[in-house]
């Protein structure tokens, strides 16, 4: 990067940190995307950061399923057109997953998130299912932003189940099998959508505009000379984004699945310092990993010394097949494919506030 350009860089970041004040210390989640070259092998990494364990277990989720927003009043209502294997949250909440046609959409915390006032003109949809309703619907990155961003529904926030009750605070990430990526992010009631290939690495606060701002300094200072270390969003956004760029072109789906997994290993954040009070400060307690050309969806736990995954073409999505669920929770020495694992289910419910 040229001086003049090194310069300008340095003093929008300057300029954001004077406007915004010092960037928050937001933890909880990191996501990335890497694409070979000739774009075969699609691989989208994410981890789950939190103060508590959220009771992950993987749902099989057919087509057909009718839906509700889960939102009191005026909650949006479909039928699911795409089957999807999810990881949910306390069995209420979709927090990622993969649908049958290889879009993947993850939940991450945003501490500036805000949705705004509920206004019961617009349809409704809960944090909790938000993210499935991105899974049901769309094939592609791309067809998903055509649809939502004239901002078609509001997100409703209600309390967080486990000990903490924080709000939902939350934006949302989509990849796809052709390397699309896009960032859904509430600002003052309003959606902004970041959509391009441009986009593969996600973090928390600071917003996204910010991130890229607060990336495009460190970029002019070079990752040979200083990386920020820490465990803020931002500097693993930093790290996340220059170790993805230095990744060899993988030329099997085995050598893309690691070089995912390497750089996700290197934003994830050791056990230690946690606060119910304080989400963002978070150890990671589970990491995902979608192949989108193959389809296969992989499940590490932090607790777990192996990977397991699922195949999603080993599964029946057809409408009317079952739901089924694969327990995780307490169940540490699940290994390798675990597509055949699933068992018959009743559904699990969407969390929402309790009025209708």
């Amino acid at each position: 990067m040229k001086t003049t350009e090194r310069t300008f860089a340095s003093g929008l970041v300057c300029a954001l940190i004077l406007i915004a004040g010092p960037v928050p210390d937001a933890g909880a989640c990191s996501r990335v995307l890497h694409v070979s070259q000739d774009g075969k092998h699609v691989v989208t990494g994410r981890n789950m950061d939190w103060f508590e364990d959220v009771q992950t277990n993987l749902w099989l989720l057919p087509r057909g399923m009718q839906r509700h927003g889960a939102a009191g009043k005026n909650s949006a209502e479909w039928v699911s057109v795409h089957g999807s294997v999810v990881a949910t949250g306390f069995d209420v909440g979709t927090t990622d997953g993969l649908n049958e046609k290889g879009l993947m959409a993850n939940l991450l915390y945003l501490g500036e998130a805000d949705y705004g006032k509920r206004d019961e003109a617009r349809p409704g949809l809960s944090w909790s299912v938000y993210t499935q309703y991105l899974l049901d619907n769309f094939a592609t990155v791309a067809e998903a932003v055509e649809a939502m961003q004239d901002d078609r529904f509001q997100v409703v926030a209600s309390p967080l189940p486990g000990s903490s009750a924080h709000p939902p605070a939350l934006h949302f990430s989509l990849s796809d099998a052709t390397g699309d990526s896009a960032i859904f992010e509430y600002l003052e009631g309003k959606l902004v959508i970041h959509h391009g290939k441009q986009y593969p690495v996600m973090t928390n606060s600071p917003t996204y505009d910010q991130q890229i701002a607060l990336n495009a300094y460190w970029e002019s200072v070079g990752g040979e000379a200083m990386l920020p270390g820490t465990h803020r969003a931002a500097d693993r956004f930093v790290r996340a984004s220059y170790y993805r760029k230095l990744l060899p072109d993988p030329q099997t789906d085995r050598q893309a699945m690691a070089n995912v997994m390497s750089v996700m290993r290197n934003v994830s954040v050791p056990f230690g310092q946690t606060d119910p009070d304080a989400p963002n400060i978070a150890p990671t307690i589970w990491r995902t990993a979608a192949d989108h050309v193959q389809k296969i969806y992989y499940f590490e736990s932090t607790m777990s010394p192996s990977i397991v995954w699922v195949r999603l073409e080993k599964l029946d999505f057809e409408a009317g097949a079952a739901v089924k669920k694969l327990a995780l929770v307490g169940n540490f020495d699940l290994v390798g494919d675990v597509s055949g694992k699933f068992v018959e289910s009743k559904p699990f419910t969407f969390a929402g506030p309790t009025s209708d």
